[in-house]
């Protein structure tokens, strides 16, 4: 329910498959060099959704282009053709961690294929850089930005407002941006190159959530809200003449301007005691409609009106759709139908229970309708059905007392919006998805219109931590706010969350490392038990108890073969049980909050870590000793894990800026540790299948090596690094956990902050992607060598991979290899390819992306075949015309 992505990021922090060409983030000075990668295929792990949705943006201008803003996973745009949303932001890095969080949006009604982000995630110390506005020429595919001298707020209270960020549709090199934290009302009149605070605007606004709050966080201004331009006070060419402002002050909530921004005035005659979270404009009609809250949202809420303005004669009408005493939430989502303009809708965004409500009026505010009313108490009758196969776990496996219904209707509905082009479209931003029907105009004939997620290709959880099981399901993550999934198939949605108990947030999970079936997770939940357990590889649960004082989930581990378990949750101190935590005893030598982590080997060794001291157990956990290991980072941003199949095999990430900060390594259990000379920074650890001919399991992590941030992988225990992941794919802050797949040579699976589970698999290993050209440019020469391997084989059929190393002193730009089959096979699929069979000989190119291969380096594709008889391998290959080493 979004209310611990907050607690999610200050924790963190405080130490999809794209379409097309992947977007890319530049600063207005050019794109930046990226370091060497080998070519990988990154993918979100579908969960569909899974967090607040605050802002849905469609171009008043061209069909089908509709954008949406999430508060701290980016920006994304709809695509028609598979009915799924792009994401546009995962070129934001590292260093800019906050431009992940999207405060406003706006598409240009002038030229489509422009659009901005207002970006930033917190005003206080939590994000210590500044905000921006990016720009895009082309639809998000690429960005430049310009920086602001304040910061943004994407996921601070107030988020579901606006939109604060506007185009002007008369002159779209005009762009206004409310501001936060008293920062006033700013303008770009460059197409949003350069910004000026509007020195003359008369009000920075007032209203902040909670005084009393130290942290900055519930108490900043929430500043300027939206901005509205009425285009019939303009020509085109000209800059817009009226322009509304809505302000978070209770008694002045609405400003306009009627000559192009140079004068402002405070709107004569409105309503006060709420804030304006929207204002929408009927132009046809005169009426501007705005939507009141007594709270700034999106959680909170108590009292709301809708209001219409008449523009011509200044009379304010109140047409809320009930009496203001019957009110117990505030309004918010409000949109107006473009081709019908007298047509407008409104949500009670914090009706919490029984659910959400949807209001909708055909004359302009007189009258309305409900999405849903009682029939005779708790009986409730819906105009509309839902349909959630497509993302089951919406139900949250819920069987409530009416008037509840699962799954429910939304809550934090702050964003609702009519297709302009089609009146049967509308979508909504709910705390965990987009919902959204095609037949909207049944509602008029009291037919029930359909309901569905609306949300594949947004991804938007926080992710805690990570599990690659070596048998059962791929995947098991541990989120924010919908508690973590057991992934079956990583390309499909999941059925259900985690359940019995369902956390809010887990925190932590963990496996027996030779007996997999058996899982643990932990967790937060408001009331109830924090810790959990599976026999079943995490397909069941059941609760364990928890130990007096226990206030949340913290970190937990489970012995090699799941015969006991060490907890470390938050509210008491460390914690050891044999069987599944039916009782729990104190284990001694370790201090409250540590993190712990188990042996892989050993089912009697566990470690743990605080405050820059490693601790040793060899009896279950019931006592610690602490290494005598210096060196080590002596804060508590620290990640480690035990190598499997080996014992007392250690690997610690973490540390800060302004002390200890790398990677280290142990192989006497935590006794001593060596630092990495040639990692600088690194914040997570993992470990996935070794590669052939390597006995030592590939590493992966998320680190600064070689002056460059990235995602990077060593299949020589560390001894070299190569970065996997590229400059558009960066995904800000990748700092809580990393693993690569204990089955899938190349596979790794990194936790982001907001974009969901992403997985990458490698070209090494056809794992997919590709796309572009099939010229193979220039024939490659020089020497080459072949690795051919068949890795799969049944009656008629097999799969091989071909790995095929330039051994050469120069580069290759494209490369084509052939071979003559010796049984008669054919190729019937191929991928990171592009093929050509004529009897026995076969001939693979390159495709766009793998073309270039530099000195030393290697590509690789694979294929299906068909055989009969035998299946031997090729005997020879040649690229072009030269003939390479077979391995």
């Amino acid at each position: 329910m979004r209310r611990t992505r907050i607690l999610t990021a200050v924790l963190a922090l405080a130490a999809g498959l794209l379409a097309g060409t992947p977007p890319a983030l530049a600063a207005d000075g050019g794109p930046r060099t990226a370091l060497a990668a080998e070519s990988y295929t990154w993918k979100n792990a579908r969960i569909d959704g899974g967090g607040f949705v605050p802002g849905i943006v469609f171009n008043r201008k061209e069909k089908n282009l509709a954008y949406a803003r999430t508060d701290i996973g980016g920006a994304y745009r709809w695509q028609e053709n598979g009915k799924t949303w792009t994401p546009l932001l995962d070129s934001v890095g590292w260093a800019n961690w906050g431009h992940t969080g999207v405060v406003s949006l706006a598409s240009d009604s002038v030229d489509p294929n422009k659009v901005y982000a207002a970006v930033g995630t917190y005003t206080n110390s939590w994000d210590p850089g500044n905000g921006a506005v990016l720009r895009s020429s082309d639809r998000g595919a690429s960005w430049q930005k310009a920086d602001l001298p304040f910061k943004l707020g994407g996921n601070m209270p107030g988020r579901g407002m606006g939109e604060r960020l506007a185009v002007d549709p008369n002159r779209n090199s005009v762009l206004y941006l409310g501001a936060p934290s008293g920062k006033g009302l700013w303008r770009s009149t460059d197409s949003g190159a350069t910004w000026s605070q509007v020195t003359n605007f008369p009000n920075v606004g007032t209203y902040v959530q909670d005084p009393s709050d130290t942290s900055g966080y519930a108490s900043d201004n929430q500043g300027i809200v939206w901005v509205t331009f009425d285009e019939s006070t303009g020509t085109a060419g000209s800059a817009t003449r009226t322009i509304y402002v809505g302000v978070a002050d209770k008694d002045n909530a609405v400003y306009r301007s009627t000559d192009a921004g140079a004068t402002w005035s405070r709107l004569a005659g409105q309503p006060t005691g709420y804030l304006a979270h929207k204002g929408v404009l009927d132009t046809v009609n005169g009426h501007l409609y705005i939507a009141y809250s007594d709270k700034g949202g999106p959680y909170d809420g108590g009292k709301g009106r809708l209001w219409r303005y008449a523009t011509a004669t200044g009379a304010w009408t109140d047409i809320s759709p009930v009496a203001e005493a019957d009110t117990y939430y505030g309004f918010s989502g409000l949109t107006v139908d473009r081709l019908k303009p007298g047509t407008v809708m409104a949500t009670a965004y914090s009706s919490w229970w029984p659910d959400t409500q949807i209001f909708r009026s055909k004359d302009s505010g007189a009258t309305w309708t409900k999405a849903w009313d009682y029939t005779s108490y708790p009986n409730r009758a819906n105009r509309y059905t839902m349909d959630v196969s497509s993302s089951p776990w919406l139900t949250w496996g819920a069987n409530p007392t009416p008037p509840e219904q699962t799954p429910k209707l939304g809550w934090m509905t702050e964003a609702l919006e009519i297709d302009p082009f089609d009146s049967d479209r509308m979508m909504y931003g709910t705390g965990a998805t987009v919902y959204g029907t095609e037949n909207l105009t049944n509602w008029d004939t009291n037919t029930q219109f359909t309901i569905r997620p609306m949300v594949q290709g947004l991804e938007e959880t926080a992710v805690n931590d990570l599990a690659s099981p070596p048998s059962g399901a791929p995947l098991l993550s541990a989120l924010g706010d919908i508690g973590g999934f057991r992934h079956t198939d990583l390309t499909k949605v999941p059925s259900m969350m985690f359940t019995s108990p369902n956390f809010t947030t887990t925190t932590s999970l963990d496996f027996a490392e030779t007996n997999p079936n058996t899982v643990v997770r932990v967790g937060n939940l408001d009331s109830g038990p924090h810790v959990a357990f599976s026999t079943d590889n995490g397909a069941n649960w059941f609760a364990g108890s928890d130990p007096s004082g226990v206030s949340g989930g913290g970190t937990v581990a489970a012995a090699a073969d799941g015969s006991r378990f060490v907890w470390s949750p938050q509210g008491t101190g460390v914690q050891y049980t044999t069987g599944f935590g039916s009782s729990w005893s104190a284990s001694s030598g370790i201090p409250a909050g540590a993190i712990v982590e188990s042996d892989r080997v050993d089912p009697k060794t566990f470690y743990g870590f605080k405050s820059g001291k490693f601790y040793v157990s060899s009896d279950g956990g019931a006592t610690f000793t602490a290494s005598s290991a210096a060196g080590l980072p002596g804060g508590d941003s620290v990640r480690f894990k035990a190598l499997p199949g080996v014992k007392g095999d250690v690997w610690l990430a973490g540390g800060a800026s302004d002390g200890a900060y790398g990677l280290w390594h142990s192989t006497d259990g935590g006794a001593t540790f060596t630092k990495l000379a040639n990692v600088e920074q690194a914040d997570t650890v993992g470990f996935g299948k070794a590669a052939a001919g390597s006995s030592y399991q590939t590493l992966y992590t998320s680190a600064k090596i070689a002056g460059v941030r990235g995602i990077f992988r060593s299949t020589d225990k560390g001894a070299t690094w190569t970065r996997i992941n590229d400059d558009a794919h960066q995904w800000g802050w990748t700092g809580a956990a990393v693993t690569g797949d204990p089955r899938v040579y190349g596979r790794v699976y990194v936790a982001t902050n907001g974009r969901g589970v992403i997985y990458g698999d490698t070209s090494d290993t056809g794992g997919g992607g590709g796309g572009g050209g099939t010229d193979p440019g220039p024939t490659p020469t020089g020497a080459c060598a072949v690795t051919y391997t068949i890795t799969n084989q049944w009656s008629g059929g097999f799969q091989a991979d071909v790995k095929l190393v330039n051994t050469g002193t120069s580069p290759w730009s494209g490369w084509s290899l052939g071979w003559t089959f010796p049984d008669g096979q054919t190729v019937s699929q191929a991928w990171n390819t592009e093929h050509t069979q004529s009897g026995a000989s076969v001939t693979a190119k390159n495709v766009g992306w793998n073309a270039n291969v530099a000195a030393g380096s290697s590509v690789g594709f694979g294929f299906t075949g068909s055989w009969s008889g035998t299946n031997a391998k090729p005997a020879a290959f040649k690229l072009g015309e030269q003939d390479c080493t077979v391995n």
